[in-house]
């Protein structure tokens, strides 16, 4: 007879429960990734970024608001671009006679064109991005420009200045 003992029928029931071993469990696992995927999203839509060029050094500023998509005039040293393509160099742009620059009223017209069908002109915002080297003269006349060209709402971009920082440079 093969029967066996109560200790060897203890022993291998032990054994054929260890080897059975204990599922994954994916519910913890899939509750962290929902977290994770929810504050992801909501973080995501907070970060707007200007264009930046290293040839533009911004001016500071204490303000607190920030930037919105809109059509980008970058003012560098050589010259004036809209959206990233250069529109005028600085140099005709200074030698321009009068207060509107027509090239750049051009391709501000053309941007223009392509963002809005029905809606007011007040609707459309530009911000300029200019050296902080600029002449004001010329950064009158781009802004000047931007009207001209049914923009409703001109913006300066700055570089925010830290919050423990002076207005005196060294």
């Amino acid at each position: 007879m093969n029967e066996l003992s109560a200790r060897a029928k203890r022993m291998a029931r032990h054994h054929g429960r260890a080897r059975s071993g204990s599922g994954l469990n994916l519910v913890s696992l899939m509750d962290i990734f929902t977290i994770l995927v929810f504050f992801l999203l909501v973080n995501s839509s907070e970060v707007q970024e200007l264009p930046s060029t290293k040839a533009v050094q911004m001016p500071e500023s204490i303000s607190r608001q920030k930037p919105r998509e809109t059509v980008t005039v970058i003012v560098g040293r050589d010259a004036i671009l809209v959206q990233g393509e250069s529109v005028l160099s600085v140099a005709d742009a200074l030698a321009y006679e009068g207060h509107t620059l027509m090239p750049l009223k051009d391709a501000l017209g053309n941007q223009a064109a392509r963002l809005i069908g029905d809606a007011s002109p007040a609707a459309l915002e530009v911000t300029i991005i200019g050296d902080r080297d600029l002449p004001y003269s010329l950064l009158r006349k781009v802004m000047a420009t931007c009207t001209e060209a049914d923009y409703g709402r001109v913006s300066l971009a700055v570089r925010q200045r830290s919050p423990g920082a002076s207005g005196v440079e060294t």
